[in-house]
């Protein structure tokens, strides 16, 4: 059970904070996070929340690529992923694709990633893509399931 947090009430967002926290500073990246919501506030002009929902269910992959071992060869054999692994992929490639972007503090990088993913941009929505198409190009093997 998540505890929701205090702005939005949200426990996604908590779920979220607990991602982006570095060395157990849970206020630290609390703060952090509110800091890039408003920075989105401030150059969007819209709802800085839903902004980040949309953001979040851009970056979230349907399926995946498993490797398993059959007969001597490896194959890349593509699964459907759980509701909550799919949201835990999705922040979990928001945060490393922010924290790998330029500029400066973590606040304005997280925010530019929300931005670019909220309008199916940047790296994390590619890493998304990607992932679709290794698991469409390997759908021959679908039948061997992991």
């Amino acid at each position: 059970m998540i505890i929701p947090d205090p702005r939005y009430n949200d426990p996604m967002v908590t779920q979220f904070v607990n991602n982006l926290m570095w060395e157990g500073k849970k206020s630290t990246a609390l703060t952090l996070f509110y800091e890039a919501l408003d920075l989105v506030a401030d150059r969007t002009k819209q709802d800085e929340h839903g902004l980040w929902k949309k953001a979040l269910n851009n970056v979230m992959p349907q399926v995946e690529v498993r490797s398993r071992r059959i007969g001597g060869a490896t194959f890349q054999i593509p699964t459907e992923i759980r509701a909550k692994r799919k949201v835990s992929i999705g922040m979990k490639w928001l945060i490393k694709y922010s924290r790998q972007r330029s500029g400066k503090g973590m606040a304005e990088r997280l925010a530019s990633e929300i931005i670019a993913a909220s309008k199916g941009e940047g790296s994390a929505v590619k890493k998304k893509e990607d992932t679709h198409r290794m698991a469409e190009s390997n759908r021959a093997f679908a039948h061997f399931k992991v």
